[in-house]
Protein backbone atom coordinates (compact mmCIF):
# COMPACT_ATOMS: atom_id res chain seq x y z
CA UNK A 1 0.00 0.00 0.00
CA UNK A 2 1.67 3.28 -0.79
CA UNK A 3 0.57 6.66 0.58
CA UNK A 4 0.13 9.49 -1.67
CA UNK A 5 2.49 12.92 -1.52
CA UNK A 6 1.73 15.53 0.51
CA UNK A 7 1.25 17.86 -2.70
CA UNK A 8 -1.76 15.57 -3.61
CA UNK A 9 -3.09 15.18 -0.38
CA UNK A 10 -3.27 19.33 0.19
CA UNK A 11 -4.57 19.15 -2.94
CA UNK A 12 -7.43 17.37 -2.58
CA UNK A 13 -8.06 18.80 1.11
CA UNK A 14 -8.32 22.27 -1.15
CA UNK A 15 -10.39 20.99 -3.53
CA UNK A 16 -13.15 19.01 -1.15
CA UNK A 17 -12.69 20.32 2.40
CA UNK A 18 -14.71 19.83 5.73
CA UNK A 19 -18.76 20.18 4.93
CA UNK A 20 -18.41 19.88 0.88
CA UNK A 21 -21.41 18.78 -0.61
CA UNK A 22 -20.99 15.78 -3.05
CA UNK A 23 -23.04 13.38 -5.22
CA UNK A 24 -22.40 10.24 -6.39
CA UNK A 25 -22.48 9.40 -9.73
CA UNK A 26 -21.02 5.65 -9.53
CA UNK A 27 -18.94 3.88 -6.71
CA UNK A 28 -16.82 0.59 -7.43
CA UNK A 29 -18.36 -2.97 -6.72
CA UNK A 30 -18.16 -2.50 -2.82
CA UNK A 31 -20.22 -4.87 -1.00
CA UNK A 32 -22.68 -2.38 0.47
CA UNK A 33 -22.05 0.31 -2.17
CA UNK A 34 -24.22 3.47 -2.18
CA UNK A 35 -26.13 4.52 -4.77
CA UNK A 36 -26.14 6.70 -7.54
CA UNK A 37 -27.84 10.13 -6.71
CA UNK A 38 -27.11 9.87 -3.64
CA UNK A 39 -25.66 13.22 -2.11
CA UNK A 40 -23.76 13.09 1.45
CA UNK A 41 -21.21 15.84 2.95
CA UNK A 42 -17.20 15.34 3.63
CA UNK A 43 -16.16 14.87 6.94
CA UNK A 44 -12.29 14.81 6.37
CA UNK A 45 -9.88 13.04 3.85
CA UNK A 46 -7.63 10.74 5.31
CA UNK A 47 -3.62 10.27 4.22
CA UNK A 48 -4.33 7.65 1.82
CA UNK A 49 -6.88 10.45 -0.01
CA UNK A 50 -10.19 8.64 0.74
CA UNK A 51 -12.31 11.24 1.10
CA UNK A 52 -14.86 10.44 4.26
CA UNK A 53 -18.31 11.03 3.58
CA UNK A 54 -21.45 11.52 5.68
CA UNK A 55 -24.05 10.27 3.28
CA UNK A 56 -28.01 11.14 3.79
CA UNK A 57 -28.77 7.24 3.38
CA UNK A 58 -26.89 7.24 7.36
CA UNK A 59 -23.90 5.59 5.31
CA UNK A 60 -20.15 6.86 5.87
CA UNK A 61 -18.76 4.86 3.22
CA UNK A 62 -15.56 6.72 1.68
CA UNK A 63 -15.12 8.32 -1.57
CA UNK A 64 -11.46 6.63 -3.78
CA UNK A 65 -10.61 9.66 -6.09
CA UNK A 66 -9.48 8.04 -9.42
CA UNK A 67 -11.87 5.03 -8.57
CA UNK A 68 -15.13 6.43 -7.59
CA UNK A 69 -17.09 9.08 -9.84
CA UNK A 70 -18.79 12.24 -7.79
CA UNK A 71 -19.58 15.60 -8.54
CA UNK A 72 -19.59 18.83 -5.82
CA UNK A 73 -23.26 19.82 -5.62
CA UNK A 74 -23.13 23.30 -7.44
CA UNK A 75 -24.75 26.32 -5.04
CA UNK A 76 -25.09 23.34 -1.80
CA UNK A 77 -24.45 25.56 1.20
CA UNK A 78 -21.26 24.28 3.93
Amino acid sequence: MKFPNKAYLEQLRKAYPAGTKIQLISMRDEKYPVLPGTVGEVTHIDDMGSIHMKWQNGSSLALIPEVDSFRVVPGAPK
